[in-house]
């Protein structure tokens, strides 16, 4: 679905009103021991309405494209603004002004294979695993994409198209454990990221030296222990700062969570962190890269812009939607996405990363007496204090300055406003972790990227 001439909706328009073309296709197939588990496709596309009035907003969809189909849904979601209007009498004056063009769609040049082309592709992989680790006692293969394809218009003149799409190849594989405290061990990871398929994978032999080196952390995970439990001196590899910028940091301060009693709310403009610690939520472009998840126009025509979340340690910004900013008198900066057509647009982040620092990760390795590299997380949660929980599935222990042996599953916990108080080193490369997805209230595409961080945290052993 490629939606033309969206503009001619403009005259239907009596309020404020921001119109929403939408699709997503996805294709997901799964294969667990050489089993095919699911191989399904799907595709949702409709079209949204929202109408602001007085300090309310109606709202409307349907699945349908049609021109007859569009007019009815600005109706209706006009009516309902009036109605909930003529109700609540908020008397609130208009949102702030935002008008922007632009025009992405970053599809592949390459010709895209079909469904048989993608199974034949993890089946491959599947087979390589089985005749190469017949010591494995399970292996999975995940092989998923998303297209995600908006067009919008608002009453403002905000005219934008975007296609952006992603494919992720999860492998996880299992073993028996050498130790007599633990019976098996699973070690994972994820290949692809932003783009097609074609983009990323072809001969499925590109991804057997990947294969290999998950299978060789996994068997040095065989061969580990649990950690120590309790406060220690570690290094967080980039894919563990990503999340914890992500679900510590990022949540913390959206503005609609800053109201709703975020703990941020008590400190802009104060030290949340070392000096070293700075954060940002990049809309397209990070160090002169495109981002994993990039965006130029928000769900309410708003120009995307970065937005300094942690500048030298300073809480400096919000993340807002037009409402928010209004609110506290800032400027709206683009994080209004909604992941269906017959969804809301609601604060969210978009590429959020800590940045690359000084150091080096093998000096801040060496810079530990007893403590522990921390590389993979597994998942994460956090709360509106910044206090976390997230697991631990690849580590090493540190054991003067020199990497030991390998850690089992753990987790890590804390809260992330001291925690950052602790961090003395940052290393000076950074990699994006992008595969993530976002659960607040909608499931959204997001990238969450950073360095090494030398750091205090508590770990959760045996």
């Amino acid at each position: 679905m490629i939606y033309r001439n969206i503009e001619r909706h403009a005259s239907r328009f009596k309020d404020y009103t921001e119109l929403r073309i939408h699709e997503n296709r996805s294709l997901g197939i799964q294969i667990l021991n050489g089993d095919v588990l699911s191989n399904n496709r799907e595709s949702g596309a409709g079209v949204s309405a929202r109408v602001y009035r007085g300090g309310v907003w109606g709202f409307a969809s349907a699945p349908f494209l049609d021109d007859a189909a569009i007019g009815r849904v600005i109706e209706t979601a006009t009516q309902n603004a009036q109605f909930l209007s003529s109700r609540e009498k908020r008397g609130m004056g208009p949102l702030p002004m935002a008008k922007a063009s632009a025009a992405h769609d970053l599809s592949s040049p390459k010709p895209r294979g079909n469904q048989e082309k993608y199974l034949g592709f993890a089946r491959a992989l599947d087979a390589y695993l089985k005749e190469k680790h017949p010591e494995l006692l399970s292996r999975s293969i995940y092989l998923g994409t998303l297209e995600v394809e908006k067009h919008l218009l608002t009453s403002e003149g905000s005219v934008s198209t975007l296609l952006v799409p992603r494919t992720v190849l999860y492998l996880s594989a299992s073993r028996e454990a050498k130790n007599a405290s633990k019976d098996r061990v699973e070690q994972g990871h994820v290949f692809g990221g932003g783009g097609h398929f074609e983009e990323h994978f072809g001969d499925p032999a590109a991804l057997f030296p990947g294969i290999e080196a998950v299978c060789e952390d996994l068997a040095r995970k065989a061969e580990g222990d649990h950690a120590e439990a309790g406060e220690h001196e570690v290094v967080l590899g980039p894919d563990l700062a990503g999340i914890l910028a992500h679900e510590a940091i990022g949540h913390t301060v959206e503005a609609d969570l800053v109201l709703g009693g975020s703990v941020a709310g008590d400190f802009l403009g104060k030290p949340v962190a070392t000096e070293l610690v700075s954060i940002t939520d990049f809309a397209h472009t990070a160090l002169g890269a495109p981002c994993p998840q990039p965006l130029w126009v928000d769900d309410e025509g708003t120009p995307a812009r970065d937005t300094v979340l942690i500048e030298n340690g300073v809480l400096k910004n919000f993340m807002h939607n037009k409402e928010t900013a209004r609110h506290f008198g800032h400027e709206a900066t683009g994080h209004a996405r909604a992941w269906s057509f017959s969804d809301e647009p609601l604060i969210r982040m978009r590429n959020t990363a800590i940045l690359p620092g000084k150091s080096r990760l093998a000096d801040m390795i060496a810079s530990i007496d007893k403590g522990y590299y921390l590389e993979q997380p597994s998942n994460g949660q956090a709360d509106s204090t910044s206090e976390f929980m997230f697991g631990v599935t690849r580590g090493r222990e540190i054991r003067g300055g020199k990497l030991g042996r390998a850690l089992f599953d753990a987790t890590v916990s804390g809260v992330a406003f001291d925690m950052l108080k602790t961090v003395t080193m940052v290393s000076d490369d950074m990699r994006w972790e992008s595969g993530g997805m976002c659960g607040k209230k909608q499931p959204i595409p997001v990238g969450m990227g950073g360095p090494a961080l030398k750091c205090r945290i508590r770990i959760g052993g045996r």
